[in-house]
């Protein structure tokens, strides 16, 4: 038996709950991902999994021992990466998730820096604002503005995603616009329907803090769309800076209610504890957060006209 081998299909299986797609992320056969793990609970003289004709989940002894292996498994590809660091450079395929409203107006331009600078990269894209487990579906790494959803996940945290309400001139001249969060009510409004706080605001300005619901007459998991609409006329649109900031710069929208402030989300990556060291997952990453600094570009010159803070 090779322990390793065993350690990792193991770990892998744990991740996903599943054998099938443990050998599908690892290139084997099924068979190979089963006798491997047969092979260890012998060794270890414990069922690791508890299993049934369509799932299987960790054993009480299996839990315990995930931890330890998972430690394990990450520890040999962080030492693995680092004896290929010391000879070469990161290759091989990066499957990554990005959120749509990165990915349409700035992840390309980043994309073309990255490639030339790592050109043994090759990248598998898949745009949507789902909120994944890149261990279940897959991907090497993930970037939403979600927590991760388990605790074998890791998040690096790239920059905030702030918000504001915001319209076309040609809106505000013929309806007005709100004084107070509270008149937002009397207005058409499209919002993101992706939030983690779904249809609960809270807007605060100094010690005021006011919690609504704000169900929107359009609601879409496209921040783009929304842009389009408010560029339209059509309402007052909640908006990411990310995707207004050029049109609120150029006055094609006007910003509503700066005084006040939405909490922000972070956007971040997400990904698996084995990956913690994977040359791949830390060239990318890292590369973003020199990339975008501190205080992304789109945000810098919002800031200083007092929009957003």
């Amino acid at each position: 038996m090779d322990r390793f081998l065993s350690i990792e299909a193991f770990v892998r299986a744990a991740e996903t709950n599943n054998f099938a797609e443990a050998a599908r992320q690892l290139g084997v056969a099924s068979s190979v991902i089963t006798n491997r793990i047969q092979q260890l609970e012998k060794f270890v003289n414990a069922p690791l999994f508890h299993r049934s004709t369509r799932h299987v989940r960790l054993s009480e002894v299996g839990e315990a021992f995930y931890r330890e292996c998972a430690e394990v498994v990450g520890r040999v590809n962080e030492l693995t990466d680092q004896m290929r660091e010391l000879r070469a450079t990161p290759t091989g395929r990066l499957r990554i998730q990005m959120l749509p409203g990165f990915a349409l107006d700035y992840f390309g331009a980043l994309l073309s820096k990255f490639n030339r600078k790592y050109p043994a990269i090759q990248l598998d894209v898949i745009v949507n604002d789902r909120v994944v487990d890149p261990i279940e579906e897959g991907f090497d790494v993930a970037f939403q503005i979600f927590p991760p959803i388990s605790d074998s996940l890791i998040e690096r945290r790239l920059f905030s995603v702030r918000r504001l309400f915001c319209a076309a001139p040609k809106y505000i001249n013929e309806h007005g616009e709100p004084k107070h969060p509270c008149d937002l009510r009397l207005h058409p409004t499209a919002l993101y329907s992706g939030y983690p706080s779904r249809n609960r605001w809270t807007i605060t300005r100094g010690d005021e803090v006011i919690e609504m619901e704000l169900q929107g007459m359009i609601r879409s998991n496209s921040v783009h769309l929304l842009r389009d609409y408010a560029l339209a006329g059509g309402g007052i649109v909640c908006l990411p800076t990310l995707v207004a900031s050029d049109a609120l710069l150029d006055g094609s929208l006007v910003p509503l209610l700066s005084e006040y402030d939405l909490s922000p989300f972070n956007f971040a990556a997400v990904y698996p504890a084995t990956q913690r060291q994977a040359m791949k997952v830390t060239a990318l990453v890292e590369f973003l957060a020199t990339s975008l600094g501190a205080e992304p570009a789109w945000d810098r010159p919002l800031i200083q006209r007092g929009w957003v803070r």
